[in-house]
């Protein structure tokens, strides 16, 4: 482990906050057209992967620039400071997908049988709303989404001044998903990433002077930016390429049984039996995806358009609860704990990660190149959750199924907190007197690694911790064994 300090020049420092000055202006002047909504929906917060990233970081209502830096939890004694942070981000507000547009149905369904009530909502659904999702949306990053990426690469500049200091841009490490809502996710990332840095061209400015002038920075240009990331589905889009998850769960019918209890269970039928009566419609007439297209419009307009949709006014806080239990279920049981493979797909980007890790972390001679200061991965919700349920986060006592949804109002597996638009998992390194230690952050919160007991433990800590991992967690083995006869495994 070589020593490398982290603090930046005079001149570095002084130009990077004065960017940042202006960069902050910038964003919340642009933000505002993102929060004219007068009032935000009760059930927000409940949105499971469509919730916004705001509802899990409600400062960000008031700041979207907001940073704590008390959120590096490096022992303060041991002189630490960050000398590599790897990222893994799930891209930003996004349309809805061709196969989540069930709104036309819905909407056409709504206006042509449901009788007229009293209420300024219904008469708002019926007679003013117009539908304005699109198959040519098709799951595409929307203007806000963007936005989610520049600030969070400005708040991460804000937090890691030195790793993502201009002179160091060039050599962090970038990859994406091929998905459009990945790549304009790592491109508004780079963007973000470079206007706090200041000129993204191959020159530099020179710090400004002092005087009256110093608090204008140099104008930033971005037009003729040249993005350098790198597509790597192999990486960010494991789950296609493993055939014991394809054929084990995706295509497995039994994989997703307490999903399809739930849906028909008692608490789904009392939800649809009040929602048909509010609309006005015939209860047969509203199926449960129909149901679950009502409450996603209030998802997507309040994260596209920042608007409390009329249809919000359909779902009681109660509701919401509900419909988010189901979307969890489905999230556990197809991508998370509830079958080890869904985990165990995810072992190349795990393995990514920790090779990233130990050559950032490992003694060098003076005239070895450095290694790169930051890797920044852009995928997906399911890119993200095989992840955490690897890393062993999240995993409550108790696993959810169909019939216990009345004890699992504290569960810790909420997709709403964990994986909402925007969401991120952090490794810090930091070089340490006593070695280097990683700490872990989700949504740029801490959270600990499962059994250590430190918020940023000694990284040789964190590898025993994962040893079978480090030594196992064969892709081809895992993904590639026998399939004839293959049942889900299950993790209880």
């Amino acid at each position: 482990w070589s020593p490398r300090s982290s603090d930046m020049s005079p001149p570095s420092a002084h130009r990077t906050a004065l960017v940042l000055t202006a960069l902050s202006f910038s964003l919340r002047c642009c933000w505002s057209s993102f929060s004219s909504a007068p009032e935000i929906p009760l059930i927000a917060p409940y949105f499971g992967t469509k919730t916004r990233y705001e509802e899990v970081n409600p400062q960000l209502l008031r700041d979207v620039l907001f940073v704590d830096r008390s959120v590096l939890k490096a022992p303060a004694s041991e002189g630490c400071s960050p000398v590599h942070l790897t990222a893994v981000i799930r891209h930003g507000s996004r349309y809805p997908t061709v196969k989540n547009i069930r709104i036309q149905r819905l909407s056409e369904l709504v206006r042509r049988e449901a009788s007229r009530g009293s209420e300024r909502w219904q008469q708002d659904i019926q007679s003013r709303w117009e539908n304005w999702f699109s198959e040519d949306m098709d799951g595409q990053l929307v203007t806000k989404g963007k936005a989610e990426l520049r600030q969070l690469a400005a708040r991460l500049s804000a937090l890691f001044p030195a790793l993502l200091a201009e002179e160091n841009l060039r050599r962090i490490s970038l990859r994406s998903s091929s998905k459009h809502r990945c790549v304009s996710s790592v491109e508004a990332l780079q963007e973000g990433l470079w206007r706090t840095a200041g000129d993204p061209g191959a020159t530099s400015a020179p710090p400004p002077a002092p005087g009256p002038a110093a608090h204008r920075p140099t104008p930033v240009v971005l037009a003729d930016m040249q993005y350098r990331h790198v597509i790597d589905d192999q990486l960010l889009r494991f789950f296609e390429r493993c055939r014991g998850y394809v054929e084990g769960v995706e295509n497995n019918r039994t994989a997703l049984q307490e999903v399809e209890r739930f849906k028909h269970g008692e608490e789904m039928e009392a939800l649809r039996r009040r929602t048909a009566r509010r609309l006005g419609l015939h209860q047969q007439r509203l199926t449960t995806d129909l149901l679950e297209a009502a409450f996603f419009i209030c998802s997507y307009e309040l994260s596209i358009r920042s608007v409390h949709s009329p249809w919000c006014f359909l779902f009681s806080e109660e509701d919401a609860k509900v419909l988010e239990y189901q979307a969890d279920l489905k999230q556990y049981w197809k991508r998370s704990h509830g079958h080890m493979i869904s985990s165990l797909s995810s072992c190349p980007l795990f393995h990514h990660i920790f090779r990233t890790l130990d050559r950032a972390g490992r003694p060098r001679r003076s005239t070895e190149e450095l290694p790169e200061p930051a890797s920044i991965l852009v995928g997906h919700a399911e890119t993200l959750l095989p992840l955490l349920s690897l890393l062993g986060l999240h995993k409550d006592q108790t696993p959810p199924t169909a019939s216990n949804y009345r004890t699992q109002h504290g569960r810790s597996f909420r997709t709403s907190h964990m994986v909402p638009y925007a969401a991120n998992l952090l490794f810090v390194l930091y070089d340490c007197q006593r070695g280097p230690r990683l700490q872990l952050l989700l949504n740029e919160s801490p959270v600990r690694f499962p059994g250590l007991k430190d918020d940023a433990p000694l990284y040789r800590d964190v590898r025993a911790t994962y040893r079978h991992l480090l030594d196992g967690c064969d892709f081809d083995r895992e993904c590639e064994g026998r399939a004839a006869g293959r049942g889900p495994s299950t993790e209880l």
